[in-house]
């Protein structure tokens, strides 16, 4: 079972900048897929970026550009930096990992983009 922290989610004028971190229970290089999705009010969540076996990342076409997810180099973290935020990223971001074919979700943090 992997289990998933996150943390570093707030308030942040448009165009600002937030780091999420993730902290995994397990080597990232063990796990299949990390991701980030988000929800947002009255929306179906929806993926933002993933990360395969802690090397190659793919994002969604809504943040490439603004968005990167990266790991530290002890491979038991995973961070979504995101830049250049807009308003319509506002939603409850949430940590991912698919491991032998079961996911795992962490408890989700708050981001919201206002003036």
């Amino acid at each position: 079972q992997v289990q998933l922290v996150e943390s570093g989610g707030g308030l942040v004028q448009p165009g600002g900048s937030l780091r999420l971190s993730c902290a995994a229970s397990e080597h990232i290089f063990n796990i299949n897929v990390m991701g980030w999705y988000r929800q947002a009010p009255g929306k179906q969540r929806e993926l933002v970026a993933i990360m395969i076996r802690g090397d190659s990342t793919d994002y969604a076409d809504a943040v490439k550009g603004r968005f990167i997810m990266a790991r530290n180099s002890a491979g038991n973290t995973v961070y979504l930096q995101m830049n250049s935020l807009k308003p319509e990223d506002t939603a409850v971001y949430y940590c991912n990992a698919v491991q032998r074919g079961i996911f795992y979700w962490g408890q989700g943090t708050q981001v919201t983009v206002s003036s």
